[in-house]
């Protein structure tokens, strides 16, 4: 199996972390050699109620026995489309009514700019220093590092990066600006989070200039910062949402959301704007349906506060020179690199799932699922505390 994976598999490092995983069930990975292992990281932020939830499954077995793909999106009524876009559109505010499904996040960033610039007729991104959006050439180009993009320059044209949590740089919107694109809270940046002052003044700005107001809530979203969507943490209301990774239950998923005004301009001139085969499949759509409901049904948004309070309680130590973000989206920030791989390596070595963001080699993320068992939690909370000791005595 290792031979195959290493000659007929992309790698996009050279150095993958290579596990082999058999099965994989609430919060853990169970894999090949007999090992264990309690998944911090939850897929990246995917594995919100766990692994293989026995809803999702149901969900999923139920819709393979009625149909797959049946025809590109939006042109047929499916009921699990229909379903899971009326659950979705509750639990949203009026402005944010409309549904377009799609498989990716980065593909609902790419559905999103399109619009904006299609709706207000104007070309000039804004995006923020450090932000993260996505690998595709549209999302590569709001992305704010340079690293990433400069190997496949040029890229859009007529994008500006503005320093994230500045509110002196807002005047930079104009109104020649289509849109401004931003995390409510950077992940890969290194899980910022700005001043609910600042966001305020990036939304009257926007309303100032005619630009829309663009939140990519892919990592943030269902629940996980503790509240079901992070701009209701600010009382800020973007004018398209993004959506992603935890919506599927662990089906590949997205979608971006707007209001009817915005989202009929990809009805004409011409028609079929924007399209997609794959997106809404139904089976996802099925699956997130059953995720939501267990997200509702659980409690998990109240519980994500209430792991976010446990592990900054027990992970308050000496090599930890902070802690950021909000619920189950946490960064440990380490005294450097080299203590970072070490804290990280020793805790897959002791059954912890831990990562690193994009754009930080001394941070150490930390994502776990919002259903995780408080003894598994303790348990993972005792191995980092074990592998903080270690590197502090170096």
């Amino acid at each position: 199996m290792r031979e195959s994976f290493s000659q007929h598999i992309a790698w996009t490092s050279d150095h993958p972390i290579g596990l082999t995983v058999e099965r994989a069930e609430g919060p853990y990975l169970y894999l090949d050699d007999g090992r264990k292992i309690i998944d911090l990281i939850s897929g990246i932020a995917v594995s919100s109620i766990g692994h293989r939830h026995p809803r999702v499954i149901e969900a999923i077995e139920n819709q393979i026995q009625r149909h797959l793909h049946v025809m590109v999106y939006g042109e047929f009524v499916q009921d699990p489309q229909v379903r899971f876009a009326t659950r979705l559109a509750a639990t949203l505010p009026q402005e944010l009514q409309v549904i377009y499904f799609t498989m990716t996040g980065t593909e609902a960033n790419e559905g999103a700019l399109k619009l904006a610039k299609k709706f207000t007729g104007r070309s000039k991104l804004i995006a923020f220093e450090n932000s993260y959006h996505g690998d595709t050439h549209g999302s590569l180009s709001v992305t704010g590092r340079s690293v990433y993009r400069q190997p496949f320059e040029p890229l859009l044209p007529n994008v500006e990066f503005l320093p994230f949590n500045d509110p002196d740089a807002l005047a930079t919107i104009d109104d020649q600006t289509a849109c401004v694109i931003t995390e409510p809270i950077q992940g890969e940046g290194g899980v910022r989070v700005p001043d609910r002052e600042w966001l305020k003044a990036l939304r009257k700005q926007c309303d100032q200039t005619g630009s829309l107001l663009i939140f990519d809530e892919v990592q943030t979203g269902f629940g996980r910062t503790g509240s079901l969507f992070a701009f209701q943490h600010f009382d800020v209301i973007p004018d398209i949402l993004t959506l992603a990774k935890a919506m599927g239950g662990g089906m590949p998923l997205g979608a971006f959301v707007s209001r009817a005004e915005i989202m009929d301009v990809f009805r004409r001139d011409p028609p079929l704007s924007h399209v997609t085969t794959f997106g809404g499949h139904p089976v996802s759509c099925a699956a997130a349906d059953a995720a939501l409901n267990v997200i509702q049904d659980e409690n998990l948004v109240e519980r994500a506060l209430q792991i976010e309070e446990k592990l900054r309680n027990r992970l308050d130590h000496p090599a930890v020179a902070e802690i950021r973000g909000m619920g189950c989206l946490l960064g440990m920030e380490l005294n450097d690199a080299a203590s970072t791989r070490a804290v990280v390596s020793r805790c897959l070595e002791n059954g912890v799932l831990l990562g690193w963001t994009l754009h930080s080699d001394s941070l150490v993320r930390i994502a776990p699922p919002l259903n995780i068992p408080f003894p598994v939690l303790e348990e993972a909370a005792d191995t980092i505390v074990e592998a903080l000791d270690s590197a502090a005595n170096g």
